[in-house]
C-alpha cells in the first residue's frame, strides 16, 4: 500500500522526529532551529555534537541579514541553495565570483584557488556581510587572513568546508583565532548543503531571541 505524504506533512513529521534527538541539549531557540535543519539536511543526528556556535553568531548573523547584509559564497552550488527571495526581501543580495574570468585570471597570477581569489578580490566588500563557505577551505583561510590584516570584518562566517585536506584545519584555525562570529561543523564533515541550510535557518527564524 502506497502512503502519500504532502510536503508540509513530511517536513513536520521529520522535525518532530528530530526533536527527540535534541532532548538533553541546551541550545537557544535559534540554535535549535539551525541544528534541526542541519540534521534534516544530512539525515545524521550524530552531527549534533560536531556543530559549534560562536556565542554571538546567531545574534549578529540574524541582525545583519535582517538589516540587508549581502551574502558571499565560495561556490555556486552553495549560492543556489540559499533562498534568494527571502534574502532580497530583507534588502540583501548574494554573490559568488568563482566562475568569473577576472577571478580565474587572478587565481592564476596569485597561484591560489579561485574560491580564495574571489574572497581576496571582494576585500572590503565583505565588511558587515555574511560569508558562507561550504566547499573550499582555501576560501576560509583567505577570509581569516583578510580579517587579520584589517581588510575585512564580516558580521558572520558560516564555515563548513568539507574534505580531508585543509577542511578541518581551516575550521579549527577559525575557532582558535576567534576573531569573527562563526557557525561551523568540526572535523572533515561539511559541505554546501549544510552551509546553505544554516543561512536559510537564520533567515527563516521568526523569534526575537538570537543569542543566549
Amino acid at each position: 500500500m502506497e502512503i502519500m505524504w504532502k510536503p508540509k506533512e513530511i517536513e513536520d513529521k521529520s522535525m518532530a522526529i528530530i526533536d527527540e534527538y535534541l532532548v538533553g541539549y541546551t541550545f537557544t531557540p535559534v540554535e535549535k532551529s539551525v541544528i534541526k535543519r542541519i540534521i534534516h539536511t544530512t539525515g545524521e543526528p550524530a552531527i549534533i555534537d560536531s556543530v559549534l556556535f560562536h556565542p554571538y553568531a546567531t545574534r549578529d548573523g540574524i541582525k545583519a541579514l535582517r538589516e540587508g547584509a549581502n551574502i558571499f559564497t565560495d561556490v555556486n552550488m552553495l549560492k543556489a541553495g540559499i533562498n534568494t527571495k527571502t534574502l532580497n526581501g530583507f534588502g540583501g543580495q548574494i554573490f559568488c565570483g568563482v566562475a568569473e574570468k577576472e577571478v580565474a585570471q587572478a587565481a592564476g597570477d596569485w597561484s591560489i584557488t579561485r574560491s580564495a581569489a574571489a574572497m581576496r578580490m571582494y576585500g572590503k566588500r565583505l565588511n558587515g556581510a555574511v560569508i558562507a563557505i561550504g566547499n573550499a577551505p582555501t576560501a576560509l583561510f583567505e577570509v581569516l587572513d583578510l580579517m587579520e590584516k584589517g581588510i575585512a570584518k564580516p558580521a558572520l562566517v558560516v564555515g563548513t568546508p568539507v574534505g580531508f585536506v585543509g577542511a578541518m584545519e581551516s575550521k579549527e584555525l577559525m575557532i582558535e583565532k576567534n576573531i569573527v562570529p562563526y557557525i561551523t561543523v568540526r572535523g572533515t564533515r561539511g559541505g554546501s548543503p549544510i552551509a546553505a541550510c544554516i543561512v536559510n535557518a537564520l533567515m527563516y527564524f521568526k523569534g526575537d531571541e538570537a543569542s543566549d
